[in-house]
């Protein structure tokens, strides 16, 4: 695989920075299902649904450190461990009966509305898709892809469990390259975070950024930008479907 440093990439009208993607990867978490269906619970543990973001945003930048730090743990276990310092942090005592609360809501979280529709749209279109997800296969039960009906889209799911390395290292893109037996100029990455599609981008992907509540794109000219930006997936699927050659 090509390690070298890409060129910067910026939204174009028509023409892919790279060559036309074969195979659409997408992100799970936040991208297709909702993390927003947790408020609730951290509502009746913190007193404010807000921590819920919080909690989120230590999540990923913690897995990003665990990789760094050349060290590894499961995104749940990682999850639940940080749980219990958000706890501390706001001076609330997280009993383990909400700890595990929070393992089976992260296991089975709601699609977002518009997934199936844009889904639908690009399958029926022909595109290839598959998955590539921080979190750990489920091997107890089903998967939260599984859980929110959403697997029957999907050839493969893959999880960075193969790699110990979290998104954005590039170990992990290059492992669905490779699996998938295709060059990463024939991948593109569909995710909700920056910092999943400026990984993917490094590694040699196109990408598409889903702009979901919270997330936007990075205006830093010297970054890799979004081949796509869409509100959501019926409109990424749209710029997709339009964007092929006949």
């Amino acid at each position: 695989m090509n390690h070298s440093t890409p060129r910067t990439r910026r939204p174009s009208d028509g023409e892919w920075a790279g060559g036309e993607p074969a195979v659409l990867v997408f992100d799970v978490n936040e991208t297709l299902i909702d993390f927003e269906s947790m408020s609730p619970l951290f509502e009746k543990i913190f007193g404010d649904r807000r921590v819920m973001r919080e909690w989120l945003g230590h999540l990923f930048m913690y897995s990003m450190t665990v990789t760094l730090s050349g060290l590894y743990e499961g995104f749940f276990t990682l999850g639940q461990g940080l749980l219990k310092m958000v706890g501390d942090v706001h001076g609330v005592e997280v009993a383990d009966a909400d700890v595990e609360e929070i393992r089976q809501a992260m296991l089975t979280m709601p699609a977002h509305p518009d997934v199936e529709e844009g889904l639908t749209r690009l399958g029926d279109a022909g595109f290839r898709m598959v998955t590539l997800t921080n979190s750990p296969p489920n091997p107890q039960g089903r998967s939260p892809l599984e859980h929110a009906g959403l697997a029957r889209f999907f050839e493969r799911q893959f999880s960075v469990e193969t790699t110990r390395a979290f998104k954005p290292a590039p170990q992990c893109y290059h492992m669905v390259a490779q699996e998938l037996d295709v060059p990463p100029s024939s991948c593109c990455m569909i995710a909700a975070h920056v910092w999943d599609t400026m990984g993917a981008q490094s590694a040699g992907f196109t990408a598409g950024l889903i702009t979901r509540p919270g997330n936007a794109p990075l205006p830093v000219a010297s970054l890799p930008q979004p081949d796509l930006v869409a509100p959501d997936l019926p409109a990424l699927a749209g710029l997709l479907i339009s964007r092929r050659r006949p």
